[in-house]
C-alpha cells in the first residue's frame, strides 16, 4: 500500500480539479469531458491507495452507475446539464455511500438556492405587476434562507432549528388538541400556497432559459465533505 502522502496528493489533485470544474462551468456553462474522465480515471488510484478490496470497488462502481442512471433521467427532463452527469458520476467513484450522500445533499441545497435567487433576477418585470413580483422575491429570499440554513446546519453538524426555538414555537401555538392541528395545518397551507404561487411566478416571468451552473454546487459540497473528512480522518485513514 502507498504512503498517506500520496493519499492526499490525490485528494490534492481531485481538489484542484473541482475548483478548475467549478470555473469553468461558471465561466462558459460546461465542464470540459476531459477533466470528467481524468477524475474518473484516477478514481483506481484513490481505492489502490486507501487499501480497497474487490468488495469495497464494487460498492463504488455500483454507485456510480446507479449515479449515472439517476442523472441522466434528471438530464432527459433539462434539471441537469450533461457535464454536471459525468462529474457527479466521476465523484461517485471517489466517496464512500455515506459521505456520497452528503454530496448529494449539500449539492441540492446549493444548488436549489443557487437556481431560485439566478430565477428571481432573471424575471421580466410587467407593469401591475408589482405586489406579484414582490411576493416572487420574498419566495425567493425564503427559499434561498431555508437552503442556506440547512446547508449551514449539515457543515456544522447542528440542528437547522435549536431546541430553545423549537420550545419557543411549541410554546406559541395553542394547547394540544383539534384547535392546534386546525391552526397548524392552516399555516402549513398557507405557507406552501405561497410558495407555490411565487415560484408559479418566477417560473412564468422568465426572460429566457436560464442556465444554472449546476458544477459550481457539485464541486462545493464535494470539497466540503472532502474537507470534513480529512479533518476527522474519515478520508484517508
Amino acid at each position: 500500500m502507498p504512503s498517506g502522502a500520496f493519499s492526499y496528493a490525490l485528494l490534492l489533485a481531485l481538489a484542484i480539479a473541482l475548483i478548475f470544474a467549478a470555473f469553468t462551468d461558471l465561466k462558459r456553462r460546461e465542464i470540459d469531458n476531459t477533466l470528467n474522465l481524468a477524475i474518473a480515471m484516477a478514481a483506481p488510484l484513490w481505492w489502490w491507495s486507501m487499501g480497497a478490496g474487490w468488495i469495497d470497488v464494487a460498492w463504488q462502481v455500483g454507485l456510480a452507475v446507479l449515479t449515472f442512471v439517476v442523472a441522466c433521467a434528471l438530464f432527459a427532463m433539462r434539471q441537469m446539464g450533461g457535464g454536471d452527469v459525468k462529474l457527479l458520476t466521476a465523484l461517485a467513484l471517489w466517496f464512500v455511500p455515506s459521505g456520497f450522500g452528503q454530496v448529494i445533499v449539500l449539492m441540492a441545497m446549493i444548488g436549489g438556492g443557487a437556481s431560485v435567487a439566478m430565477a428571481a433576477f432573471n424575471m421580466e418585470r410587467v407593469p401591475g405587476e408589482r405586489m406579484r413580483d414582490a411576493i416572487g422575491w420574498i419566495v425567493a429570499l425564503g427559499w434561498v434562507w431555508a437552503a442556506g440554513s440547512v446547508v449551514y446546519a449539515l457543515a456544522t453538524h447542528r440542528p437547522v432549528i435549536s431546541p430553545e426555538r423549537l420550545g419557543a414555537i411549541h410554546d406559541a401555538l395553542p394547547q394540544p388538541g383539534l384547535m392546534a392541528l386546525i391552526v397548524l395545518a392552516l399555516i402549513v397551507l398557507a405557507v406552501a400556497m405561497l410558495f407555490l404561487f411565487g415560484f408559479r411566478h418566477i417560473m412564468r416571468r422568465q426572460k429566457s432559459r436560464l442556465p444554472i451552473p449546476y458544477g459550481v454546487a457539485i464541486s462545493a459540497a464535494a470539497l466540503w465533505v472532502m474537507g470534513e473528512g480529512i479533518l476527522t480522518g474519515t478520508m484517508v485513514g
